[in-house]
């Protein structure tokens, strides 16, 4: 991994934008970063850990330490911007915390968001390339490229030596939590963890187990009940755990089995017993029940006996009832024809007195011939009257074709009154439409006249717009080009004054490029003894260039700026030789005022058209009136003709009809009376016919009657009406006979039957004494049927509950076995078993290997550093009643003993903790996945070292350039700054820190687009 530039705007102590080309400072291999206290030297390494990682080293990362600068702006940003190549692949990240902004409406401030961009440069398109903006996606592809955690990337990259001087003299458990988070070891801790939970869950599943088979017995003591072996063995006496627990409860469940099964061959017995004696009593009881049961039928049925004899008479007279209405039954249909008969007379005598009623007084007493005689006189002159209806419905039709002539003859005569009053006004309407038409036409001639005064007033009013707008663009065009005048005769006063400034300084330019053993390009010597040194504030080639460019950049832009003002000065021109000296004011009132007076015109000649077509319906309608007139003139003669043809006709009729009306107001009147009393006469007559055919029906329903009340051996038709029964009343009476009979002979056969007769005659059954002693009997065989159901669940409970303890005891066999295997292996693991005779935990074990690692890799630039005098070695020897695993201690090879790395001095203690974090870093480097660092940060303890040691240091140091890598050295040591020419330097102010190069040239890197 190797960073190439960073720029951080209101991070930390600095409040603008800063930029750190890490190219240039590589380039040199070891840099220096120094300043004064607080200027914020850390704060640039915060600023690559906030890039990557989002989030800065240590204890910096707390809630109460905020990222933005106190100097900024409120409207700038806090942002840091790092461009590297990781994994083959060059990035940007651009990062944001979490920070407050103005409000861009209204005052206060609003919280925005962190946000996060990635890029990658493409080489073949020379271009960035977005990747993502997700927080989540940018740290994991940044993640996997890396491979370190921000743990370990602060520990590796940006070395801290105060931790690692403390990671010297700690203990052991210090130093396994700094080895255990660069290492991530927390998969060995979780096994140990596991291994711990396992244990407890099979000591859990063991002791559950013991608990459940204790549970079975005490179950099954409580099945065993007062069994005289159960108590004689009492249940086991053992705690879950115990190793002879299962024996135990399976020796007492044997026992209480067998008393069980004793209980049950008793009671067994005891049921047979009752079963024998419960069956004779039940016998003796039934035999009881039979004889009470058979004494009381009889009893029973000899009352019911004496009853049906006393019913007997009442029998009798219901027979003879039924007889006689038998015998009446055959008079029934006499008299219900006879009745029919009656019924019809009545009616027929109601309607001849209703019809005789309506008759004249003369004819109530007329007989039904004289009546018809009467009705057929009055038929005949209704039919004389038929020629007479049909003269009068033509009078009636000739009254209504004189209604229609009148009606068609006052329309003709206002028709012709409309008619008249239109013709007389059609000279001044057509006049009328002629002025139109003649409007229209003067109309049309003035709106072409107007369109041609309306497009040159239109053209003069964009003009004079135009102008206007112009008039303001030449305002600006011309304040622009003054501005970029000044520009450009800044920019080359500044070039000019840049290359006069680096001609003054180009000796120490050309002493940089001086190589030992050859030639000076100016004297030609090889030897260069006193080369010149660059001074504060020296002008190289590139600062050169780039106010060169700056100043042929702002002669550009001010080109520009002058073109573009003399484009506007000749637009402005035509605009004022079109538009003139008017305002627009003036032309937009002419023009609107020609607008409105050309609409007003086209509108007038919009209606020539309408005017023609008006004149020519006009002329249509006069020649329609002509017509009309004639046509209504010719019909009002036909009309006057026809009137005076039905005049005539309607007198003869109405002579005609006055003789055939004899007093009535017309011929149907008198139709209608004649036909209304030929209708009462014909009713009349058919009542008094019906009346006679319904007496002589009654006088022979009367005959009838006698005669066949006479045969069924009736005195009188009404004796045979009176003993009329219907044939419901017969079926009751039939029914009751019948039940009576049935009754009777029930009786008899009962009383008949041998056992019941035998049962009379027998002494009283003694029923209590018997079901009292089948009860007894009963409830001693429920008894002992309850007491061998009881002794046969206990013993198949008991069988049930001992199935279970086996079972139960097979299966924690394996349970048991399985905990004391993993018992040993969580012991083993967590340092407490025997077994383990330096009681390492497995953490520590793996910890420990990787501290022997690191120990052997920092070894190597430790006896660098030192002259060989000092060997780092990994020890796992127990320190006092503590664990072993994590020792470090160092070998001095002057007196060829090891000793603790706490006795080292000050200064050996330094270059001891840098040796161990560079050698930290190859390990944890190979542990990523052998990610290339080519960029490293060392902090601070340089100034305890002497100038013998400082020089091994470095030299060490030095040597980490061998395959390109770059190390920076964040000290304030004064010698440093003369040791080492690559200095990034940041300087603090009451505004806010910058920083700046020194003794480095700008490196070459992308364009960003």
């Amino acid at each position: 991994m190797r960073l190439h530039r960073m720029r951080v705007t209101a991070f930390g102590p600095f409040a603008g934008s800063q930029e750190v080309d890490f190219d240039a400072l590589s380039a040199a291999g070891l840099f220096l970063l120094h300043g004064p206290t607080g200027a914020g030297k850390t704060s640039v390494l915060d600023a690559v850990c906030f890039a990557l990682y989002g989030a800065v080293p240590g204890a910096r990362q707390s809630p109460g330490t905020p990222l933005r600068s106190d100097h900024a702006a409120q409207d700038v940003f806090t942002e840091v911007l790092l461009e590297l190549t990781v994994g083959g692949r060059r990035l940007e990240i651009t990062r944001r915390p979490q920070q407050e902004r103005p409000k861009k409406k209204g005052i206060g401030f609003t919280t925005e968001k962190a946000q996060t961009w990635l890029r990658e440069y493409d080489p073949a398109d020379r271009a960035w390339q977005a990747l993502s903006r997700s927080h989540q996606e940018v740290g994991e592809e940044l993640g996997r490229l890396i491979g370190m955690s921000r743990e370990q990337f602060c520990q590796v990259v940006l070395l801290p030596q105060g931790e690692f001087a403390k990671f010297l003299r700690s203990d052991a458990e210090a130093r396994g939590r700094l080895l255990g988070r660069l290492f991530d070891t927390r998969r060995f801790a979780a096994v140990e963890e596991r291994l711990a939970e396992l244990r407890k869950t099979a000591e859990r599943q063991v002791k559950d187990g013991d608990e459940q088979l204790l549970a079975i017995a005490q179950r099954m003591a409580q099945a065993a009940g007062d069994s005289t072996d159960a108590r004689a063995w009492p249940l086991p006496d053992a705690r879950p755990g115990d190793p002879g627990l299962a024996s135990a409860v399976l020796q007492w469940a044997a026992v209480a089995r067998g008393g069980a099964h004793e209980r049950l061959d008793i009671a067994s017995a005891a049921v047979s017993a009752a079963e024998s004696r419960q069956a004779a009593a039940r016998r003796i009881a039934e035999e009881a029940r039979q004889l009470a049961a058979l004494q009381e039928r009889y009893a029973e049925a000899a009352r019911r006996a004496e009853e049906l004899a006393a019913r007997r008479p009442e029998q009798d007279a219901l027979r003879a009832r039924l007889d006689t209405a038998r015998k009446a039954e055959l008079v029934s249909p006499a008299l219900e024809w006879r009745e029919q008969a009656q019924r019809a007379h009545r009616t027929a005598t109601a309607e001849r007195d209703r019809s005789r009623a309506r008759l004249h007084p003369d004819l109530a007493d007329a007989g039904a011939d004289q009546l018809a005689s009467l009705e057929r006189r009055m038929r005949q002159d209704l039919g004389a009257l038929e020629s007479a209806r049909r003269a009068e419905r033509r009078s009636a039709e000739i009254d209504d074709e004189r209604a229609r002539l009148d009606r068609q003859a006052r329309a003709d005569e206002d028709a012709l009154t409309d008619t008249a009053a239109w013709l007389a006004g059609w000279e001044a309407a057509r006049l009328g439409h002629q002025k139109r038409i003649d409007a229209a036409h003067e109309a049309a001639t003035r709106a072409e006249q107007l369109a041609g005064q309306l497009e040159p007033a239109q053209r003069r009013l964009a003009a004079a717009r135009e102008r206007d707008a112009l008039q303001a663009r030449l305002t600006a065009a011309d304040r622009r080009h003054a501005d970029t005048r000044e520009a450009a005769n800044a920019a080359h006063e500044h070039w000019l004054a840049l290359r006069e400034e680096r001609l003054r300084g180009i000796a120490a330019e050309l002493a940089a490029r001086l190589r030992e053993g050859e030639p000076c390009t100016v004297c030609g010597s090889a030897d260069h003894p006193a080369p010149a040194r660059p001074g504060t504030g020296q002008i190289d080639r590139a600062t050169e260039d780039a106010a060169q460019q700056a100043y042929r950049d702002a002669d550009r832009a001010r080109a520009e700026a002058e073109a573009a003002l003399s484009l506007v000065r000749e637009e402005l021109a035509g605009a004022r030789a079109e538009a003139g000296a008017a305002s627009v004011a003036e032309l937009s009132d002419a023009a609107g005022e020609l607008q409105r007076a050309h609409g007003a015109a086209r509108g007038a000649a919009a209606g020539l058209h309408e005017a023609q077509l008006a004149l020519a319906s006009a002329e249509g309608e006069y020649e329609r009136r002509l017509n009309a007139q004639r046509t209504a003139q010719q019909n009002m003669a036909a009309r006057t003709a026809s009137r005076e043809a039905l005049d005539r006709e309607q007198a003869v009729l109405e002579r005609e009809l006055s003789d055939v009306r004899a007093g009535a107001a017309s011929v149907a009147e008198q139709a209608g009376l004649l036909e209304h009393r030929a209708a009462i006469l014909a009713e009349a007559v058919e009542a008094v016919r019906a009346v006679e055919d319904s007496a002589e029906r009654l006088k022979e329903a009367d005959g009838r009657l006698s005669e066949a009340a006479f045969r069924a051996g009736f005195d009188t038709p009404a004796a045979a009406s009176a003993a009329l029964i219907d044939e419901r009343g017969q079926r009751d009476i039939q029914h009751r006979l019948d039940e009576w009979q049935h009754q009777r002979a029930t009786v008899t056969a009962r009383l008949a039957e041998p056992e019941t007769a035998a049962a009379g005659l027998a002494a009283p059954a003694r029923t209590a004494e018997a079901e009292a002693e089948s009860a007894a009997a009963e409830r001693a065989l429920r008894e002992a049927v309850s007491a061998l159901s009881a002794a046969r669940s206990r013993c198949a409970e008991l069988h049930a509950l001992s199935g279970r303890a086996t079972e139960e005891t097979r299966r924690i066999g394996p349970l048991r076995e399985e905990y004391e295997r993993v018992a040993r292996l969580a012991g083993l693991t967590a340092g407490t078993s025997a077994d383990n005779e330096r009681k390492m935990r497995l953490e520590s074990y793996v910890l420990a290997a990787r501290l022997e690692q690191v120990a052997a890799a920092a070894t190597a630039r430790l006896q660098r550093m030192s002259g060989g005098r000092y060997t780092l070695v990994h020890s796992d020897v127990r320190g006092g009643r503590g664990r072993s695993g994590l020792g470090l201690h160092v070998v001095d090879a002057w007196t060829g003993r090891e000793r603790d790395t706490a006795t080292l001095s000050g200064g050996e203690t330094f270059f001891a903790s840098l040796a161990l974090a560079l050698g930290l870093a190859d390990v944890v480097t190979d542990e990523a996945g052998g990610v290339r660092l080519d960029t490293l940060f060392i902090d601070e303890g340089f100034g305890s070292l002497d100038d013998q040691t400082l020089d091994e240091v470095l030299d060490v140091l030095d040597s980490l350039r061998e395959r390109d890598r770059s190390v920076g050295i964040v000290s304030h040591v004064g010698d440093l700054r003369r040791r080492i020419p690559a200095q990034l330097e940041v300087v603090k102010d009451r505004a806010g820190s910058s920083v700046r190069l020194r003794g480095v040239a700008a490196g070459a890197r992308p364009q960003t687009p």
